[in-house]
């Protein structure tokens, strides 16, 4: 045997090694002679459609505590919510953002000050990276240091 004959027979395949599956096409797809592997498979396929429905935020200017269940329930359908809290007295924002920190923690969603009354409450399928700062604090933390406070 020289070495062309080898070669060529490191590459053959002999027919046991794979199974050949016919299949005849129905009104539903394939027919039921398919392996119970190759139809577990199917199963896997994502939607599109569905991943950019998830990727949607709302933006909200709440005037009364009553509205919190609002935004929980955008939360609780997977979208992500910015909160405007400038427009209702701070006893009231404070109850919102409380109670919209355990609709986060139930959910595994995330909750994150953007400003001095705004906030951002993502559910789990979100992940946010970087922070924003407070300008207020750090621009009275540099006064204090260049004033000598």
């Amino acid at each position: 045997m020289g070495f062309k004959d080898k070669f060529k027979r490191f590459f053959e395949m002999d027919d046991e090694e794979y199974e050949v599956y016919e299949s005849e096409e129905t009104e539903l797809g394939y027919e039921e002679d398919m392996p119970s592997s190759h139809k577990k498979g199917k199963q896997n396929v994502v939607s599109l459609q569905s991943v950019q429905q998830s990727a949607k935020m709302m933006l909200v200017e709440p005037r009364a505590y009553d509205e919190a269940q609002d935004i929980a329930d955008h939360l609780k359908n997977r979208k992500s919510v910015v909160i405007n809290l400038q427009r209702i007295p701070n006893d009231q924002a404070k109850r919102i953002v409380d109670f919209l920190s355990g609709t986060v923690y139930a959910l595994g969603g995330d909750i994150q000050k953007l400003g001095s009354n705004t906030f951002l409450c993502t559910p789990d399928n979100v992940d946010v990276s970087g922070s924003i700062t407070d300008m207020i604090h750090t621009e009275h933390e540099q006064d204090r240091r260049n004033n000598g406070w």
